[in-house]
């Protein structure tokens, strides 16, 4: 008797993702350039929402999916992620500014024709709705032209850091007891992940009037501290100290119902970053 597993070009694998409204959803998996390091990184688009693909693997363990046992046993997670931190490189560099000239006006089927990068097209339906929060529009004849806004992007950038705060104190006891001052910098470092330093990260922390170098060395320090922790052969009691990536994790899986579930990626196999230990990677493509 056939199994389900069987005439599989790749292994299966493990997925953790908020359930879509509409059961029936099928999502795509896209490559688009990471907010930050500009890296190729995996993002799903489901439902509407683009969710953030992110890779887990502890040292030792695998998975039993039905009949088939599943020896890797790392998973993949996927956790909600605002367009808007998506698509502020694009537009920034689309609207090529220079010095006190605020930049040209332009169609968004031009800013988001990224040379190597079809999936943000795919984005089209969704881009024009989330991007009038940051941008100036001008309609002329029926047609839509956008050009960034520095203060409106900073605006929402602190409307960001506002919510995470709001966030904290449901996360424990240390977190509850911190400064004002201590949640601010923890809700920069969160959202610095998904910012280039020059100008947004520079410019928040000025209009917050924190140090954007201890913001940096502070996130840094964490970001090792999860390694060497990830790395021992036993793993270490959990801390409300641990990894931003840990946290993230835990704040989906308070407000999000979890679906897992077998998952396999058609034409592109899906191949994480190897590490030492357990290590959340965002994955690589091929």
């Amino acid at each position: 008797m056939a199994s389900w597993h069987d005439g599989l070009a790749a292994p299966p694998r493990v997925l953790i993702s908020p359930r879509p409204s509409d059961a029936s959803a099928r999502g795509n998996v896209l490559s688009l350039r990471h907010p930050r390091s500009g890296d190729e990184t995996g993002y799903l688009f489901i439902d509407g929402q683009l969710q953030e693909i992110n890779w887990f693997k502890e040292r030792y363990g695998s998975w039993f999916l039905g009949d088939y046992v599943c020896e890797d046993g790392g998973l993949y997670y996927c956790t909600p992620v605002d367009p808007i931190f998506i698509f502020l490189p694009t537009f920034e560099a689309a609207r090529m500014s220079n010095g006190k000239d605020p930049g040209k006006f332009r169609q968004l089927d031009e800013i988001l024709y990224v040379e190597g990068y079809p999936g943000y097209q795919q984005l089209m339906n969704v881009s024009g709705h989330h991007m009038e929060l940051v941008c100036e529009v001008k309609e002329v004849a029926n047609m839509k032209f956008f050009r960034l806004d520095d203060s409106k992007v900073l605006s929402w950038l602190c409307c960001k850091v506002h919510n995470l705060k709001e966030v904290f104190p449901k996360l424990g006891k240390n977190y509850a007891a911190q400064l004002e001052k201590e949640q601010l910098k923890e809700a920069v470092q969160m959202i610095r992940e998904y910012l280039k330093d020059e100008p947004w990260l520079a410019l928040l922390c000025k209009k917050l009037q924190l140090d954007t170098n201890e913001i940096n060395d502070a996130t840094t320090k964490t970001n090792e501290a999860s390694f060497c922790a990830d790395s021992c052969p036993a793993p270490a009691p959990p801390s409300e100290a641990s990894s931003l990536k840990t946290l993230q994790l835990f704040v989906m899986s308070i407000t999000s119902e979890l679906l897992v579930c077998p998952y396999r990626v058609r034409r592109r196999i899906v191949v994480p970053n190897q590490a030492k230990g357990g290590q959340r990677r965002s994955p690589r493509w091929r």
